[in-house]
């Protein structure tokens, strides 16, 4: 992925010369602000495999500052990361991976005096490994996580969850409001959804007050980021699913916000079954499996994704699995695969969805050597992302599936900053990661020679 520098209104000064450019390029740069003339389908699309940056910006707890000392680094290395390095995000991307998610306790180091004020060092230090993120090339998706559970109070303390809430998000909008769409914001994790309210297993007895709660907070977040400014006006949003339960997001109750600039994505997550995906031994509740890839289970796979297709998708609502994943102790190795594996392909498949990997310290990457540890999943996972990329077609900057003058229009109207390049990827003609007036030049030669 190519990302383009914001241009200063005098970059063109003099550009216009005996009916040509003059020359002059424009660098990659993680602090580009940029807002492509991109929908949140090509956007999902674009966003190929991802994987989580988990149990470390969200790891929270009393026990944290009790324990130790109120900075960042006790919270980011708390439930077992190390310190995050530039190079620990670099080796993502060249593990294969073009989104990372970060999930985020902003409760961390908070003011506690209703205000909800997060401590400037513990912004500072999210927005550090942001950048990296950026300049490595990946997306970021940035959330609210858990952050231990105050929005479980939602049904009895609805005006005070909602007052933090909304002062959570006003803060990051702000901090975040110039960042150009390779950012994305997550209303939240798994916690739209209140079993206090209604027990799923129980009848439907508080189903529509739960389902309301959870479309109010949705609509909340989209409302304040919109109304934020800067680039946030425009920004591609990813909306948090009932629980991030795909059967309870598809269930007609559960809205989608309304949003303005139509730039929304909904997040699920898929962790099924829970005897393979979650339990590492028996439980009062269900019973530990080894193994996952029956014809059931493959069968069950493709159910839930025909849904997400069919629900969402196909009505031009793309979907991120935020979290998909397995434990890997007492597993046997090639079902911790082939679930990995299907699951990744069988969203890349349908299209509009993009798979996000959950990952903690040492379970699938190594936060010590910088790469995959089963070198045999990381070429699964690479065979099938070659399968399911689409293929940049030369000079294609409209995005249209062809090279023709409409590539060369586009291409001369940004270089004289009346227009927007929507694949940027396909206008560095000579690959040297610019884009300059001697792209324009092959592009031209390019059609000529057609």
């Amino acid at each position: 992925m190519i990302k383009i520098k914001k241009l200063l209104s005098t970059a063109l000064t003099g550009v216009i010369l005996t009916g040509s450019l003059s020359f002059f390029s424009v660098q990659a740069s993680s602090k580009d602000n940029i807002m492509r003339d991109m929908t949140t389908m090509d956007i999902v699309n674009d966003m190929g495999m991802g994987i989580n940056l988990g149990n470390t910006f969200e790891s929270c707890g009393d026990w944290i500052t009790q324990w130790g000392e109120s900075k960042p680094s006790s919270f980011e290395t708390a439930w077992g990361s190390p310190i995050v390095t530039e190079q620990l995000i670099q080796g993502y991307k060249k593990a294969g991976y073009d989104s990372l998610r970060i999930p985020v306790a902003w409760s961390n180091m908070m003011a506690n005096d209703g205000q909800y004020k997060i401590h400037p060092d513990y912004l500072a230090r999210v927005t550090e490994v942001v950048d990296w993120a950026l300049d490595a090339d990946l997306y970021v998706i940035i959330n609210l996580h858990w952050d231990s559970g105050w929005l479980e109070k939602v049904p009895t303390e609805y005006d005070e969850c909602i007052k933090k809430y909304t002062a959570i998000w006003n803060q990051i909008s702000d901090a975040y409001r110039d960042y150009g769409d390779y950012l994305i914001f997550e209303s939240q994790n798994e916690e739209l959804g209140w079993s206090s309210v209604w027990n799923p297993w129980g009848g439907t007895q508080g189903k529509e007050e739960s389902f309301n709660y959870a479309n109010s907070i949705n609509q909340t977040f989209v409302d304040i980021v919109r109304s934020s400014g800067g680039n946030n006006e425009k920004r591609h949003l990813l909306i948090s699913g009932y629980n991030t339960n795909i059967g309870h997001t598809c269930d007609p109750l559960f809205k989608m916000p309304e949003d303005p600039a139509n730039r929304c994505a909904v997040s699920v997550h898929y962790y099924d079954p829970a005897g393979f995906a979650i339990l590492t031994e028996d439980a009062d509740w269900g019973k530990a499996s080894p193994t996952w890839g029956t014809e059931e289970e493959y069968a069950y796979l493709n159910e839930q994704m025909d849904m997400l297709k069919s629900t969402f998708v196909d009505k031009g609502i793309p979907v991120i699995i935020g979290e998909y994943g397995c434990p890997k102790e007492n597993k046997e190795e090639d079902s911790v695969r082939k679930f990995l594996t299907a699951v990744c392909e069988a969203s890349l498949s349908r299209g509009g969805i993009c798979p996000v990997l959950w990952d903690i310290t040492n379970l699938h990457y190594d936060r010590q050597t910088y790469e995959m540890i089963d070198k045999q999943l990381q070429n699964e996972y690479l065979e099938i992302k070659e399968k399911y990329t689409a293929k940049d077609i030369a000079g294609d900057v409209t995005a249209d599936g062809k090279f023709d003058l409409a590539d060369i229009v586009m291409m001369q109207k940004w270089l004289l900053g009346k227009g927007e390049i929507t694949n940027w990827k396909a206008g560095d003609i000579n690959k040297n990661d610019l884009i300059d007036i001697y792209d324009l030049c092959l592009m031209k030669r390019n059609l000529i020679n057609q």
